[in-house]
């Protein structure tokens, strides 16, 4: 079985090599010191905050694991084509519903962060904004019905 890719901006995979060695070395540092401190305490089958060190050290360790295997398999997409959308364009565009003001960066599944407007190119918004061009208006299809956006600027 073929392994998955993640398709990724170069900045993107830059940024989540620093997120990995910060938790392969601050974050492990960090635990161990809370393990030593939650031993410290003695019986550990009563120690609730040497329980709540595992299981973050469980998690820290995960997404180490989950890290190494997205930069392992990552494909690195090149953003040179700045006349139509594509990933790791910013896009700014009107929701012709309400004429809200919305800007987007089209991101790899492994960088989306919604919040922050990184969306990604896998998304509904993003897959319909992948090759349309700065005036245009895509359709998105959502449960709430269809949404219009008009693409006012690409960076």
């Amino acid at each position: 079985m073929a392994a998955k890719t993640f398709k990724m901006t170069a900045a993107g995979k830059e940024e989540l090599e620093r997120e990995l060695d910060n938790l392969k070395t601050a974050g492990r540092i960090d635990i161990a010191e809370k393990l030593k401190v939650a031993r410290s305490y003695g019986d550990l089958s009563e120690n609730s905050e040497y329980d709540e060190a595992k299981s973050e050290q469980a998690k820290i360790e995960a997404r180490i694991n989950e890290l190494e295997y997205q930069l392992e398999h990552a494909v690195i997409i090149d953003v040179s084509d700045k006349d139509a959308v594509s990933m790791g364009s910013k896009v700014t565009l009107i929701r012709k519903s309400d004429n809200a003001r919305i800007t987007y960066e089209i991101v790899g599944f492994a960088q989306s962060n919604p919040s922050e407007g990184k969306i990604s190119d896998e998304s509904p918004v993003g897959k319909a904004l992948v090759g349309a061009k700065q005036g245009e208006t895509v359709v998105v299809e959502a449960p709430i019905g269809n949404l219009e956006f008009e693409i006012v600027s690409i960076g």
